[in-house]
């Protein structure tokens, strides 16, 4: 090989480069000395991959209580069958949350919590004798059926003081009155109540609520209903009425389009944190990031106003929270 075709070769190999980025230097946290939880946070920022995404959210949380946003936090059911659970009561507790948007699921599991714990179990179980025990698997954890045997008496107790004077109702109704009957501080519907947020469900027949529902009406003989119409007149008109809204979204499908959609009526929302597992390639709004939504109109273009972190919620979601609304340091 010619001296002139090995040095072409290697322009190939190590083409060298022109200028330096004009950005900050990957670095990671110093764990020489005292440990500070904050610092280790904040060393996200130049850590890279989705570790960055985090610390973008954290920020640009904090920037929708800069700016007085009304904040809406959507989840799915999931995230309240684990201890996440907590996490999503303490930000209502603290005030930190105007706009719950969520699953029917959610309600039914944050009402079976507050009298009987959901268990620890394994991913990797004998299904067919879960079933023998009457146990139900959520990934690792392990709900006993007898939770939800005590839930349907629970319900149909409920609905015949619900729809006593009124026979068609709306979910956030639904979700009020339940929580005001609950007596445990870690309860989302009883915080919720506490606090006057409202607790949106679009999907309320989606779950045990449905089924429950469609039983006490069969049995009662009565024409009662859940309007779900006026609560999007009222969620629409909340975001017509705030000066500026931020959106953290942990989780996706109906709660999260819920949020961006309404919120594009008012031409967007202003900040936006996806905590997301899903798929872009499908196609579907589980896997659209926030830039997909901004080519709609549900999110405004602005040079950081939004993140996605892509990840599993239980290993971030407890984070941004401590981050951007527990502990702040500035």
């Amino acid at each position: 090989m010619s001296d002139d075709t090995s040095e072409e070769t290697h322009d190939h190999v190590v083409p060298g480069s022109d200028n330096e980025p004009d950005t900050e230097d990957v670095a990671g946290y110093d764990f020489r000395g005292e440990f500070d939880l904050d610092d280790l946070l904040d060393s996200y920022a130049t850590t890279g991959f989705q570790a960055t995404h985090l610390a973008e959210g954290i920020e640009i949380s904090k920037q929708m209580q800069d700016d007085d946003a009304t904040i809406y936090l959507t989840c799915t059911s999931n995230i309240i069958s684990s201890g996440l659970r907590e996490v999503v009561a303490s930000l209502i507790r603290e005030g930190h949350i105007d706009v719950l948007i969520t699953t029917s699921g959610s309600l039914t599991e944050d009402v079976i919590k507050s009298a009987r714990p959901f268990k620890m179990g394994e991913w990797d179980a004998d299904e067919a004798e879960l079933r023998e025990r009457g146990i139900n698997r959520l990934g690792n954890i392990y709900v006993p059926s007898d939770r939800y045997v005590w839930l349907e008496q629970y319900l149909y107790d409920f609905f015949d003081d619900f729809f006593a004077d009124e026979q068609i109702r709306t979910p956030t109704a639904f979700a009020r009155e339940l929580g005001e009957r609950l007596d445990d501080e870690d309860s989302v519907l009883k915080q919720a109540a506490d606090h006057d947020v409202s607790v949106y469900c679009p999907a309320l027949t989606d779950a045990e609520v449905g089924n429950f529902l469609y039983y006490y009406k069969q049995a009662n003989d009565v024409d009662i209903g859940i309007e779900i119409l006026d609560d999007y007149d009222k969620l629409i008109e909340q975001g017509l009425l705030a000066d500026t809204t931020g959106l953290i979204a942990v989780g996706d499908g109906v709660p999260k389009h819920h949020a961006i959609m309404t919120n594009l009526f008012r031409g967007g929302a202003d900040y936006v944190v996806y905590i997301s597992t899903g798929m872009e390639g499908d196609g579907s709004l589980s896997g659209a990031p926030p830039d997909e939504a901004v080519s709609w109109g549900k999110i405004k273009q602005q040079e950081t106003n939004y993140t996605q972190i892509e990840a599993e919620a239980t290993l971030v979601f407890p984070l941004l929270a401590a981050a951007a609304f527990h502990n702040r340091d500035d």
